[in-house]
């Protein structure tokens, strides 16, 4: 059963930076789609990033070019790198994972989902 656990939120000021993290327990990380999703209060959950085996990758418009996701398989992690952190970030954010060798942000795509971090934006 692979498992997800997320690390890195926090609060942090309007352009600030945060670098969240996803460890997973499996030794084949290498073989599934990861991505990134956000859920703020009151809305339902969006995807905001994602990145195949291969490492091809799309972002949400909303978080293009402040975004950067990435993955070492080596060491089982998927990573997010936030800057330039606008109030309308704020929300829990979630790693996900399908064993599969494609992108999207559908959520019903991905099977396996972490717990969340909460990640808070000021002004």
């Amino acid at each position: 059963q692979l498992q997800l656990v997320e690390s890195g939120g926090g609060l942090v000021q309007l352009g600030g930076s945060l670098r969240l993290s996803c460890a997973a327990s499996v030794f084949t990380l290498g073989s599934y789609t990861l991505g990134w999703f956000r859920q703020a209060p009151g809305k339902e959950r969006e995807g905001v990033s994602c990145i195949t085996t291969s490492g091809r990758t799309i972002a949400a418009d909303s978080v293009a070019g402040r975004f950067t996701i990435s993955r070492d398989d080596a060491k089982n992690t998927l990573y997010l790198e936030m800057n330039g952190l606008k109030p309308e970030d704020t929300a829990v954010y979630y790693c996900a994972a399908a064993p599969t060798n494609y992108c999207t942000t559908y959520r019903d795509h991905f099977d396996y989902w972490g717990q969340g971090t909460q990640v808070t934006v000021s002004s």
